[in-house]
């Protein structure tokens, strides 16, 4: 029985280089992925990130497991379209207002003369968009939950609410937006001791990998043998006290 044993722990000795080659090819091709991303123009209608965001982007973009490919640090909106499947389809809506900022009832009434269909109210929150490098990265960083709001004020281009209604929903939107930036000031604050947590279990890890060999290929294995360049929406989780934080992290599959 000996001989087969021996053969047995030769091949694994052999394929653990393979495996080794293999995560610093898939690790060089995600940052060849992330260099690329973070060249390319910025496609938003504003042009650059929101200040609101613009720490919590940085922050994740200097980690070399990370790169965000969109954002938006929480916005008042005014759209006029029609009203498809499960809400507003903003490709096919005219944008009356947009507003990172609080908004006044004068500047509402002002859009609302341009509806000509179903304009909508909404208050969208900070919502975040990351690449991830492993699935393990990937949930560190999910988080989901609903702080928003929606309300139709007309109905094929005709006010169907009072302005004393309307006044009464930015007073909500408004706290809305107030409220958004704080959490992500909170959520800012948590990320950073999640990811200083995760560089001090990293190293440990490595520690013990290095004293136990035959324990780097278990770990590693567990995160998953990639098919191609994909990507796959990972379950979220919500920050503790409620924050309503949309952070969709999105898990690298690169080429085995």
């Amino acid at each position: 029985m000996a001989a087969p044993m021996e053969k047995k722990a030769h091949s694994r000795a052999e394929s653990r280089p393979q495996l080794a080659r293999s995560l610093m090819d898939r690790s060089a091709e995600f940052g060849r992925w992330k260099a690329q991303s973070l060249s390319k123009a910025d496609l938003s209608r504003k042009g650059s990130v929101d200040e609101d965001a613009v720490e919590v982007v940085e922050l994740l973009n200097s980690r070399e497991e990370f790169f965000t490919t969109s954002s938006c640090a929480g916005r008042i909106l005014l759209l006029d379209g029609s009203t498809e499947g499960s809400g507003v389809q903003k490709q096919h809506c005219c944008w009356l207002l947009v507003t990172h900022k609080p908004c006044a009832r004068d500047d509402v009434m002002a859009a609302l003369k341009g509806a000509t269909s179903e304009a909508v109210l909404k208050f969208e929150p900070f919502i975040l968009h990351v690449q991830c490098r492993t699935l393990q990265d990937a949930q560190t960083l999910a988080v989901r939950s609903t702080h928003g709001l929606e309300v139709p004020l007309t109905h094929k281009g005709k006010l169907m609410v009072t302005e004393e209604y309307i006044e009464f929903l930015l007073t909500i939107a408004n706290q809305k937006m107030e409220e958004n930036k704080r959490r992500i000031g909170r959520f800012y604050n948590y990320l950073q001791h999640a990811l200083k947590q995760e560089t001090i279990s990293n190293s440990h890890s490595k520690i013990k990998e290095r004293n136990n060999p035959l324990c780097t290929h278990k770990n590693r294995r567990s995160q998953g043998k990639a098919q191609g360049p994909s990507t796959t929406e990972d379950n979220g989780r919500e920050l503790e006290d409620g924050d309503g934080l949309e952070i969709s992290a999105a898990l690298f599959l690169g080429d085995d």
